[in-house]
């Protein structure tokens, strides 16, 4: 597909570096956002849609980066967009929903004599700015095979398997990263309760078995209190939500998924829904009475 014309709908935290780079790329773009001001930056560069439908039709290529399967949904069939694609296009959702939904989507798109893709994405705000996301794609290989080259502007792209098992590998992602910020959270604050120099713990620990890259990042931003949100606590609870209702679907039991999901769901509830997902430390210094680097008997909530 040679200077395939790009539909982008969603230009958020993770939308707008996306949009940037692939028109750093040289790839003619239509873009729409609900809250319009958001594709403002880029009007000088690419045209601005008034609705999905409008940026969707003559598209050959349209990304959807969406918050959750509700928007998705609601964007895609309510507003019209899969109704405006044109025959041959490739509908690419890179947001993160159930895989259900997104064999659904797959069908509908297929109705339409387009193709779909679902290929969520992992790297957070900082892989997104450097084009270095990992892209989980399920879907046909050959329709792959045809974007490849703006999935590769964005990141390192892997072929899951058929359509929904893109967003199955996403959900292994994020029971990983989950559970892992609550273990680095404890054990953070475990060494600093006993007086232990928490910077010098995770220096150690990274040059051992327990290495790992929330240990590497989401540990620094422990440390440096740093929680501006690169992938915001309310949407790590959305994602551990649908890790629980798929495995539910399956018949499984996932106590550490299920405990970490209870972890956001409290540090939600107390106001920190749009903290980074490393804040999860605040919820379990709020449980402790504790902060990372002293212990505090004022049980107060401490920022």
């Amino acid at each position: 597909m040679a200077s395939p014309h790009i539909a982008f709908l969603g230009i958020g935290l993770m939308g707008a570096p996306m949009v940037h780079n692939l028109l750093a790329a040289g790839y003619p773009m239509t873009l729409w956002n609900r809250t319009a001001g958001k594709c403002t930056p880029f009007e000088s560069r690419a045209t601005i849609a008034a609705t999905p439908a409008q940026a969707v039709a003559g598209a050959d290529i349209v990304i959807t980066m969406l918050e959750n399967s509700d928007v998705v949904e609601a964007v895609l069939v309510e507003q019209g967009a899969m109704a405006a694609l044109q025959r041959g296009a490739v509908l690419v959702d890179m947001s993160s929903v159930q895989p259900s939904l997104a064999r659904r989507h797959g069908a509908l798109a297929a109705e339409q004599g387009a193709c779909y893709l679902d290929a969520p994405v992992s790297g957070g705000t900082r892989g997104a700015e450097a084009g270095t996301l990992s892209i989980m794609a399920g879907g046909e290989a050959d329709i792959l095979e045809k974007v490849r080259p703006v999935f590769e502007t964005l990141g390192k792209v892997t072929h899951i398997g058929p359509v929904g098992a893109g967003q199955l590998a996403k959900l292994a992602n994020q029971a990983i990263v989950g559970v892992t910020i609550g273990a680095v959270s404890e054990a953070l604050l475990l060494a600093a309760k006993g007086g232990a120099d928490p910077a010098a713990v995770r220096e150690a620990l990274m040059g051992g078995f327990a290495g790992s890259r929330i240990l590497e990042q989401h540990g620094q931003r422990m440390i440096d209190r740093d929680f501006a949100p690169g992938a915001p606590a309310r949407i790590q609870l959305k994602d551990l939500r649908m890790i629980l209702d798929e495995a539910r679907s399956e018949g499984l039991t996932l106590p550490l998924a299920q405990q970490a999901h209870n972890g956001y769901l409290s540090l939600v509830a107390n106001g920190h829904a749009d903290v980074d997902h490393s804040g999860l430390l605040l919820e379990l210094e709020h449980v402790n009475g504790a902060r990372l680097g002293g212990f505090s008997h004022d049980s107060k909530r401490q920022d």
